[in-house]
């Protein structure tokens, strides 16, 4: 797997060319809650007297997602997408601040984050969450946040993201735990139903 990134983490990540010129930064992550995976970014400029960019970064132009930029071939990468629509399209894939339930009813926290698989995938793999009283319980802690996995029964209606409840056996306090209960919940959930491989 991937190195796992917090969503939150690539806002004013340089986009980078590799050919190591700097036309960017990133501003907005846009996901597709439905598929559950990353469809770009919405840029502003690099210095301070620039304006926001008439362009956005279509995943599918990303060469990597490393830890210190996103990397794009060149410059023509960039699509000529109005910003405003593809803010509209980042309100839209919004998960900020949802309740999260799981598919047995169980209000278990907010969401404060969208972990995301880095490298080329995109693929959204878990959240943060502020752990309600439910979850909470044994931590020793008022506040406490978790990672969770996200499951393949995801459904997200802005308001509300729904999880199975037995993601809630790999939570995590950081994430290089969470990475390698993920993992160790997607192994335990090949060959069900509606989980690729």
């Amino acid at each position: 797997m991937n190195e796992l990134r917090a969503a939150r983490s690539l806002t004013t990540l340089p986009v980078v060319t590799l050919g190591g010129d700097a036309v960017a930064q990133v501003k907005d992550t846009v996901f597709d809650t439905a598929a559950a995976r990353v469809t770009g970014f919405t840029l502003s400029g690099r210095g301070l007297l620039s304006g926001p960019p008439k362009q956005s970064l279509p995943w599918t132009a990303v060469h990597s997602l490393g830890h210190d930029a996103v990397m794009i071939v060149d410059v023509s990468d960039l699509a000529d997408t109005p910003v405003a629509v593809a803010r509209r399209a980042a309100q839209q894939g919004r998960v900020l601040h949802a309740r999260v339930l799981t598919d047995e009813g169980a209000e278990v926290g907010t969401v404060l984050d969208v972990v995301v698989e880095g490298g080329t995938s995109g693929r959204v793999v878990g959240f943060r969450i502020s752990a309600g009283k439910a979850l909470a319980q044994g931590s020793g802690r008022r506040r406490h946040r978790v990672y969770v996995p996200r499951g393949e029964a995801l459904a997200a209606s802005g308001r509300t993201l729904v999880i199975p409840a037995d993601a809630l056996h790999y939570a995590a306090d950081d994430l290089p735990a969470f990475a390698a209960r993920v993992g160790a919940f997607h192994d335990g959930h090949e060959g069900q139903e509606g989980t690729p491989p």
